[in-house]
């Protein structure tokens, strides 16, 4: 039996499947990552407020519904295929900068042969890729890992605790996606990976 080519070019741009997101994302998470997303909302509120102590307010509402926690609309499973991405990071760990905004960079989603979607940003010189678990009807969860440099290949998630990445994806608009990764370990307090369609 022939896939039809739509999937099978998903099934090949996501490379071999990391885990099964059918699974409880709990089973697979570490505890320390399960607490950081449990401590999501304690991220949001210290990065927003130490932008706004920076008096960057105005830069923080030109964010829109980005910037904005409360912000979570029904169908959050983003349709495979190709995005624009951006990171913005919030909220510094090193008395730096408390809000970066990056350029434009590619993402895409892709199913992987059990169904599963696997979001990946593919350019720049932080690249995450994870699996995408169903949570709430508004939310799924990310759990996967950052590659940097431009020669590494994709990371996974469980290989080395110092890339993982434990986050929340929700829709904010029509073709837009935020993915929220709280207490990330390097730079800020949380980051926000933007897709757009």
């Amino acid at each position: 039996m022939r896939l039809p080519l739509a999937l099978a070019l998903s099934v090949m741009l996501a490379g071999p499947a990391i885990a099964s997101a059918s699974d409880d994302w709990r089973s697979r998470a570490a505890p320390a990552d399960i607490q950081r997303l449990e401590r999501l909302d304690k991220a949001w509120d210290a990065a927003l407020s130490e932008v706004r102590a920076q008096g960057r307010g105005r830069e923080l509402t030109r964010l829109g519904v980005l910037a904005d926690p409360t912000v979570s609309l029904p169908r959050p499973h983003p349709t495979p295929g190709a995005y624009r991405c951006r990171m913005v990071k919030l909220g510094s760990r090193n008395a730096g900068p408390a809000l970066v905004a990056y350029g434009w960079f590619r993402c895409r989603v892709a199913l992987t042969p059990g169904g599963d979607l696997i979001l990946e940003k593919t350019t720049g010189s932080q690249r995450q890729a994870g699996l995408l678990y169903p949570e709430a009807s508004r939310r799924l969860v990310f759990l996967g890992a950052v590659a940097w440099g431009v020669d590494e290949g994709r990371a996974e998630y469980g290989r080395d605790p110092e890339r993982d990445q434990v986050g929340m994806l929700e829709r904010i608009g029509a073709g837009r996606y935020r993915l929220a990764l709280p207490w990330p370990k390097q730079e800020s307090k949380l980051d926000l990976l933007e897709l757009k369609r």
